[in-house]
């Protein structure tokens, strides 16, 4: 326990200093809206065993709901934010309760198909701007005091709404409903045996996931003021799940890595490219930023081929077979 509140000091520390470095407040707020989303994925994947390809629903639904209540009722940015949670919570019960009756990849392929109908849902619905989106969501003031107009105001609301999503995520698993979950994910007959219903702690975990999932939405929301289609696609589903793997899944630190370095291959691989030709003198490499799906893909296979608990996941093996050697 002194351990993890000594590590979200640090981070408030280091989040705090960032805007002073010159880093883009608008760039950082997305790493962590991409985080979050990340977090509230790997809560169902890597501690209760269930690969949602769904989840796309859960923040796509939550960015149109709180940017409509917003925009067209009034609502202030922090009720806007809830009732995009609220939103999205009751979509996970009602997809989770019928997920959950299925397993393995037919509880997959459900999440998705479901998913898929609320794609379309926003695709057709008046009050989501179809292709467009929803465009100018205003921002207003955070309990009718703090101006999110201004980024930096908005930039320290974002680090606390994900550090309280985080802590919940971590509080989560280090509970007795936790370890329920793991003793779900790792042995599920076992679990039946010792009496627990195992599909209302699926059904509560799977909520919990799109509730976060959800918060993260509705930030989102709020630092583009603006919610589109991209939100609620299945390949949002995917990235997801590309940035749990990659970072590592069952770790808390690993979706928040993988988040990090998806969104920097999406907004810096061009100048990255760009620096490569400039060096090499082949023009080739400056098209980079053209390939950016090609480029995450190749990384995607690397990572899963040579890190395959993730990267986190892989350095915390090689710290603990370092450590157990070293006793």
């Amino acid at each position: 326990m002194n351990r993890q509140i000594l590590g979200y000091a640090l981070f408030a520390i280091v989040a705090a200093l960032l805007p002073s470095f010159g880093i883009y407040p608008i760039f950082v707020m997305k790493i962590l809206c991409y985080a979050l989303f990340a977090c509230a994925f790997n809560l169902l994947l890597g501690y209760v065993g269930l690969l949602s390809f769904g989840h796309a629903a859960f923040l796509g639904s939550a960015a149109y709901a709180s940017g409509h209540a917003i925009k067209m009722w009034g609502l202030s940015p922090e009720l806007g934010i809830l009732y995009g949670v609220l939103i999205s919570a009751m979509l996970g019960f009602v997809i989770g309760g019928l997920a959950i009756r299925r397993s393995g990849i037919y509880f997959t392929m459900i999440t998705l198909a479901m998913s898929q109908m609320v794609f379309f849902f926003f695709l057709q619905a008046p009050f989501t701007g179809g292709e467009d989106g929803l465009q100018g969501v205003p921002r207003g003031h955070l309990f009718g005091l703090l101006d999110l107009k201004n980024d930096l105001n908005l930039y320290y609301m974002v680090v606390g709404i994900f550090m309280i999503g985080y802590f919940i995520c971590w509080r989560t698993v280090n509970s007795p409903f936790g370890q329920v979950l793991k003793a779900i994910k790792e042995n599920e007959p076992r679990a039946i045996s010792l009496g627990y219903d195992v599909d209302k702690y699926k059904l509560l975990a799977f909520v919990l996931s799109a509730a976060i999932a959800g918060l993260a939405g509705s930030t989102k929301t709020l630092v583009f003021v603006s919610a589109t289609l991209s939100d609620a696609m299945w390949q949002m589903s995917g990235m997801v799940v590309l940035m749990t793997l990659i970072g590592g899944v069952g770790t808390f630190t690993g979706p928040v890595i993988g988040a990090f370095i998806v969104v920097m291959l999406e907004n810096k691989i061009g100048d990255f490219g760009r620096m490569i030709a400039d060096t090499t003198g082949m023009q080739w490499f400056s098209s980079l930023g053209e390939s950016v799906t090609i480029v995450m893909g190749l990384i995607f296979i690397i990572c899963v081929m040579a890190f395959r608990k993730g990267i986190v996941g892989e350095l915390s093996h090689f710290f603990t077979a370092k450590q157990s050697k070293s006793q």
